[in-house]
Parts: C-alpha cells; sequence; structure tokens
C-alpha cells in the first residue's frame, strides 16, 4: 500500500484498527538519520503494517531548552520513511495531542527521577504521556526505540508493564558515527570543533567497559574514570551526570558483577549529547 499521512488522532485510530497485525510502530520527533532508520528497518522487518510517528513533543522540553530550535524536516524525513516502505505516518499538531482543557499527565516515579530526570524535571512526565497517547491511537503490538537513550528505554518498559498496555518494547542498538559518536538529531549544533571533542563521551564509556571486562567492578572506580576522561576534554563544558546503575532499576552499583548500564551526559557548546554502554550484554 502506497504511505499515507495522518494528522487526526481518530483517522489513525480507524487506520489502525483495520490494518494487518502485527503493527509496529516508531515513534519519534522527526529530523529523522540513520539511528531512526536502523528503528524503521528492525520494525518493517518484523511487522505487516508499519507505523511511525513524528512528533516533536513540547512536553519534556523544558523552559530553558530547545522546542523552538529543535530541527525539523518534514518533507525530507516523509521522503526517507516512503523509500523504507513505511505504511502509515502519524503526525499531528501540537493541538490535536494536546486539546484545550488536557489535563492528564503520566508518570513513572522513582526510575524518572533519577539521571535525566534529576537534571531535566518534567522530561519523563512529557515523553511518559506522549508516548502513553500514541499507545493508545496506534495499538501497536511492537513498539521501536533506540538503546542511546538507555533511560527512556527502561521508563518506557516499566510504563507498558505497569499499565498494561499490551505492547512489546523492542529496544535497537544505538548506530554510530564512524568515529563512535552516537547518532542524534542535536547533533547538527556542534561546530567541527566541538564534533571532534564529542567522540570523548563513547571513547569514556568505551573505557568503563573495558575496565569491567578486565576484572574491575567496583562501581564508584568506574565512575571515577569516566568522569576523569570526560572532564579532560576542552570542548566538554560541562559534566551533568556519570552513572553505572543496574540496567533495569537505574539504582546506583557499588559493585558491577553480572550487568550493568554506564550512562553519561555532557555539555558541549549548545547540544546536550546523551549516551550508554551496556555491560554483560
Amino acid at each position: 500500500m502506497a504511505m499515507e499521512v495522518v494528522r487526526n488522532k481518530a483517522q489513525m485510530s480507524e487506520l489502525c484498527g483495520k490494518a494487518s497485525r502485527p503493527l509496529g510502530l516508531v515513534p519519534t520527533m522527526g529530523y529523522l538519520h540513520e539511528g531512526h532508520l536502523s528503528l524503521v528497518k528492525r520494525a518493517r522487518k518484523e511487522s505487516d503494517t508499519l507505523a511511525v510517528s513524528i512528533f516533536v513533543n513540547p512536553t519534556q522540553f523544558g523552559p530553558q531548552e530547545d522546542y523552538a530550535a529543535y530541527p525539523r524536516d518534514m518533507e525530507r524525513d516523509l521522503e526517507l520513511l516512503a523509500k523504507e516502505g513505511t505504511d502509515l505516518v502519524f503526525a499531528p499538531t501540537v493541538e490535536e495531542m494536546y486539546p484545550r482543557g488536557f489535563d492528564t499527565e503520566v508518570e513513572v516515579a522513582g526510575l524518572a527521577q533519577r539521571l535525566e530526570g534529576e537534571h531535566r524535571p518534567g522530561h519523563f512526565r512529557g515523553v511518559a504521556t506522549a508516548v502513553a497517547k500514541l499507545f493508545n491511537i496506534v495499538r501497536p503490538d511492537r513498539a521501536y526505540f533506540g538503546q542511546k537513550d538507555g533511560q527512556q528505554t527502561v521508563v518506557i518498559k516499566h510504563m507498558a508493564i505497569d499499565l498494561d498496555m499490551g505492547v512489546k518494547i523492542v529496544v535497537v542498538p544505538t548506530v554510530r558515527e564512524p568515529d563512535g559518536l552516537a547518532m542524534s538529531s542535536r547533533n547538527v549544533y556542534l561546530t567541527p570543533e566541538q564534533r571532534r571533542g564529542a567522540t570523548v563521551v563513547y571513547k569514556a564509556l568505551c573505557y568503563a567497559k573495558d575496565l569491567w571486562e578486565k576484572g574491575e567492578g567496583d562501581g564508584e572506580r568506574l565512575r571515577r574514570e569516566v568522569r576523569r576522561i570526560l572532564k579532560d576534554e576542552p570542548q566538554v563544558n560541562k559534566v551533568d551526570y556519570v552513572s553505572v546503575a543496574d540496567a533495569n532499576t537505574l539504582e546506583e552499583l557499588d559493585h558491577v558483577e553480572d550487568s550493568a548500564m554506564v550512562l553519561a551526559a555532557v555539555r558541549i557548546g549548545k547540544a546536550r549529547l546523551i549516551d550508554n554502554v551496556v555491560l554483560g550484554e
């Protein structure tokens, strides 16, 4: 079938209700890159019907964040999605998703308070609310998210289980540039010099993984080494956090036994970059 672009919630629900199953959903904020397309390709392989949403969700941006400046290119996004064989694109307006009188929010307590939640208050409330709405509109069998947003994948998995949403969350490995930088729409904010310096994030995370694989299990030492490498890079303005946490609860670990997630967030120029590696995959 030819790709159909839908702006209206009721129409999207109707089309998805009639669609051949299994139905896969890839939620995005647009300005697509190879990271997004890896989710689309995976979903296409595993779905009879493939739906992709494009919605820059204002409720997950803080008052001093880049909602207005967030990069957008709908025409290019639609061309890319058509090439990948997408069946349905849901691209609602803010008014369609949050009509006058909208007064309900979804909060994943605990998980959403740590790390990104601490540095971006309300961020995951906005994410969870928008994703819950997308799940209710589309009713997908599977929804696809990238490992780059490691904490987000944990939050959404818990939400889907806790609220009995009946959707399987599929986490797809992070897609990286040849030099290791995780692909992100916000990479466009980096100057050439900042872009070169940004590779330090993945290098620092990989160093922690290498230490752990050689037998270093002390969580605090792993955190300290990642932070040291990040602070040695002149392009890094600020290290928001470094975490060595349980991959399912995001609780900080004193000692890493058989698995963990190492996460970091840094500010380089106008960009705020997040990344993670999983130990014991």
